[in-house]
């Protein structure tokens, strides 16, 4: 368990810019497709069952949240869309809402993009790695629902994922699993790196 990501704790939900929190300290965003499981990863990272809400129904995160940590440092769940049963031009206010997040919020250091493995870089995906590349945002792909396929057939994906992403030079790739918990180490060690967290001073007992 990692203290220092259990202790994020929901601040604030944003529509527009002025309802978002004042730039301070570092943001990690996290994004992905309605159907990726991304709440469930967020909550997975934190060791907590309902920080980021969950539901049976794809694309309920229709604002951006913000989840603080214990210092001024922020992780921020983004809409996810694709699945979600909304009339298209709610889709397009939740595209241009994201993609001036991404491009114009000076504290963002890095997105974690959750994908599902058994369906992978998305014309969504792309276009989120696209607007992350337009600022040389890193990102770090989270093949999610890894505990789905054979370890053959899920590290197959990765290797596909890993060579279509090589050429962007600023993505990293991992497998990832919300149910088993495979990964979580691996994740919180980018965390920490964009964060700029000492590991040994965040990682509590095993």
């Amino acid at each position: 368990m990692n203290r220092y990501y259990q202790q994020a704790s929901f601040l604030q939900s944003a529509t527009t810019h002025k309802t978002m929190p004042a730039e301070s300290g570092l943001e990690i965003a996290f994004a992905g497709r309605s159907n990726a499981g991304k709440s469930s990863v967020i909550n997975r990272v934190c060791s907590q069952k309902s920080l980021a809400r969950t539901s049976k129904t794809p694309g309920r995160t229709q604002l951006i949240n913000f989840f603080q940590l214990s210092d001024a440092n922020f992780l921020v769940d983004l809409p996810g869309y694709g699945y979600a049963k909304v009339p298209e031009a709610i889709k397009l206010e939740w595209q241009k809402f994201i993609e001036s997040y991404l491009t114009q919020r000076n504290t963002l250091k890095g997105m974690v993009l959750v994908m599902d493995i058994r369906h992978p870089m998305t014309d969504y995906d792309q276009a989120m790695l696209r607007w992350a590349g337009n600022r040389m945002l890193p990102v770090h792909v989270l093949l999610n629902k890894s505990d789905k396929l054979t370890r053959g057939a899920g590290t197959n994906v990765l290797l596909q994922v890993r060579k279509m992403l090589a050429e962007s030079g600023i993505a990293s790739v991992q497998m990832f699993s919300a149910l088993n918990k495979q990964g979580l180490d691996e994740c919180w060690d980018v965390l920490d790196k964009w964060l700029g967290k000492d590991v040994s001073i965040v990682q509590s007992e095993p």
